[in-house]
């Protein structure tokens, strides 16, 4: 009994912490840990992995058990007596929690060897739209396109420019090219979208921009749309689309 406790014990620590460090280095290698991460912090999260490794591997050397008698005096007898009095009586709800957190994590650790790495859904985008468009950029964005030097902007970078600007006449002309997916609009158009990643998918935000002049292409569809920046007459900036070419996801879905 104590051997399976012990065996449990291991699984639970140096077991799942050694799938998820190998999960983490073949999404390294491969080029897929963009999809989870901040590609910023992917030397971290490398770093990490190889030491929680080494620790699983050296971990073998030490016998089964041994995690117990940490910080214990080996030569107490009666100190162990009673410690394996209160092992023995552990509480049944205590032992069925843990019993349902190990299956649990368990699960989740073999989801991620045998499921293959995906990237967020239209749909998890929209559920996080809270109405209001994020901010990913300062006002030096917005003072930025002013001057025309927009080349390097992304969905996330307009879609500051579209929310913030007190001028939008200033940016009416401004040709524009971007790649993200369909999301629905108003008035039958419909908007284009990037997920925005600060650290890792988890604070991943939609960023929006509106498209007019085209058609819809379905929600979820990857798409470059080629056009120019318009001022509407109620003040708001749209892309007028002069092409939308649908195309596959691209292999690093997300803005950073």
């Amino acid at each position: 009994m104590r051997r399976t406790e012990w065996i449990g014990t291991r699984w639970l620590g140096v077991g799942l912490a050694a799938i998820l460090a190998v999960v983490t280095l073949g999404l390294a290698v491969t080029g897929r840990l963009g999809l989870y991460i901040n590609p910023d912090s992917t030397w971290f999260a490398v770093s990490m992995a190889v030491v929680a490794l080494v620790g699983a591997i050296a971990s073998f050397a030490l016998p089964l058990g041994a995690e117990a008698d940490h910080g214990h005096d080996h030569g107490d007898v009666d100190a162990h007596a009673g410690e394996d009095t209160h092992h023995h009586t552990a509480h049944p709800l205590g032992v069925a929690a843990t019993v349902v957190g190990g299956v649990a994590a368990s699960g989740i650790a073999v989801l991620t060897l045998v499921l293959p790495p995906a990237s967020l859904s239209a749909e998890l985008a929209m559920s996080r739209d809270v109405g209001a468009t994020p901010l990913f950029a300062g006002a030096d964005a917005v003072t930025l396109a002013e001057t025309g030097d927009t080349s390097s902007f992304g969905v996330g970078e307009w879609a500051t420019v579209f929310a913030t600007a007190t001028d939008p006449e200033a940016f009416d002309g401004d040709p524009i090219e971007l790649t993200g997916f369909v999301t629905p609009g108003e008035d039958g158009a419909f908007d284009l979208t990037r997920l925005v990643i600060t650290h890792c998918v988890i604070d991943a935000q939609p960023a929006s921009v509106a498209v007019g002049g085209a058609g819809n292409p379905g929600t979820g569809q990857w798409v470059t749309v080629t056009g120019t920046v318009r001022a509407t007459s109620d003040g708001r900036l749209e892309i007028d689309a002069a092409s939308v070419e649908e195309i596959d996801e691209p292999e690093d879905p997300y803005e950073y």
